[in-house]
């Protein structure tokens, strides 16, 4: 199938930007040349590629067009750089899928030290966010998965260490008698979505047993410590975000040296690995600094 790339820009652009206007504006034409350009990239296609809306969303296919057009965009900004002729205001766009505890403990920093780049962050759990690198849709994952997905490096990168916390006045409310499964039960705990088994995992390794407590869905990284500061319940926290609130006596263990580890990994396209090679040295150089060997 021939691809025109004026049509993949305007369906990138229209995913980027939400909105037909935003994708003229983005590529200097009008709002009817964007949708003139979708509507023939869609019949040759032969597919819808996008979802009309406030705002608009991509379809499957769509998703994995504009994720392509990426692709290309980012090897021929490689090739322009190699052949000294890349434009000073032109930049390249990668599009990686990172977990929120990274981001909110060591990542950000990576990403800072890698110039002339825009980043389209897609957060998703460590366990999940490999699925995004076999659909094609990123050029790269921090992930919990070792194993190279097809067509990909995995590197190490160490551990992030997590530890069940809560506020003192809470454990003294939940746990008068210390923290037992049938006190468990009854507490609530903190849940950053229907994908997050930290808090069960934990649970089931150190009292034998899967709990259900009642739970608050808070899918915030930063809105978990100040959760478990507020009382409002315990959950999985990151030790670099909570040590010193442990420290100062703000933030307890529910039970002591119960720590739990995730492995990550850096999965990278090696179709792209010399124009993702900048962005995998930082990764790799940060993590040594900030995580834990496993």
């Amino acid at each position: 199938m021939h691809l025109d790339y004026a049509q993949l820009h305007a369906l990138s652009a229209i995913l980027r930007t939400g909105s037909f206007d935003g994708a003229a504006s983005e590529l200097g034409v009008t709002p009817s040349a964007i949708s003139q350009r979708l509507k023939a990239l869609e019949d040759q296609v032969g597919t819808l590629l996008v979802n009309r809306g406030q705002p608009c969303t991509g379809t499957d296919v769509g998703r994995r067009l504009a994720a392509h057009m990426e692709h290309v965009g980012l090897l021929e900004g490689q090739l322009s750089r190699d052949l000294a002729q890349l434009a000073a205001a032109s930049q390249s766009r990668l599009r990686i899928a990172v977990t929120a505890d990274s981001l909110a403990t060591w990542a950000l920093e990576a990403l800072a030290e890698v110039p002339d780049v825009l980043f389209e962050l897609i957060v998703d759990d460590q366990d999940f966010s490999a699925d995004w690198l076999r659909r094609g849709e990123v050029v790269a994952a921090i992930t919990a998965h070792e194993r190279p997905v097809t067509g990909c490096d995995s590197i190490p990168l160490g551990v992030l260490r997590y530890m069940a916390t809560c506020s003192p006045a809470y454990f003294e409310r939940y746990f008068p008698d210390g923290v037992t499964p049938e006190a468990l039960t009854e507490a609530p705990m903190l849940r950053f979505d229907q994908k997050d088994e930290l808090q069960t995992i934990w649970m089931q390794r150190h009292l034998g047993r899967k709990l259900t407590p009642p739970s608050h869905g808070l899918p915030s990284s930063q809105g978990f410590v100040d959760a478990c500061l507020l009382g409002l319940g315990w959950g999985m926290n990151p030790a670099p975000l909570v040590e010193g609130h442990i420290a100062a006596g703000r933030l307890m263990p529910l039970m002591p040296d119960t720590s739990y580890d995730t492995p990550l990994f850096w999965q990278s396209s090696r179709l792209l690995r010399t124009a993702l090679d900048p962005l995998s040295r930082a990764i790799r150089k940060t993590a040594k600094r900030h995580l834990p060997r496993a």
